[in-house]
């Protein structure tokens, strides 16, 4: 897929590139992603910053470990990385407790 858009757009530097040739402002992403929001329906206020969030809860939710999302979301400090894992209800029910596992019970 990458390589039939790569044909048609011809990106020099960045994979989605601007009219002018460089990088998307952060206004013209806001514009995009809000149209995008609009076509598919989604009425619940989102940003483009929720998409960071919810990639970051995404990946704790399957597993990766917090340092490797700190590093995908290039945070200097593992506590900013910690602000977007907010433990959730799917993380919550796959706990085991150890007195389930005795089978006691």
């Amino acid at each position: 897929m990458y390589k039939q858009y790569s044909a048609v757009y011809k990106p020099k530097i960045w994979v989605f590139e601007g009219q002018t040739g460089g990088p998307y402002t952060i206004r013209s992403i806001q514009v995009i992603f809000h149209d995008a929001c609009k076509k598919a329906g989604i009425t619940k206020k989102a940003t483009v910053h929720t998409l960071r969030h919810s990639y970051a809860t995404h990946l704790l939710e399957k597993g990766t470990d917090i340092r490797i999302i700190q590093e995908l979301l290039g945070h200097s400090s593992s506590k900013t990385t910690e602000i977007y894992t907010h433990v959730s209800n799917k993380l919550i029910s796959r706990v085991v407790s150890p007195f389930d596992e005795l089978g006691c019970v």
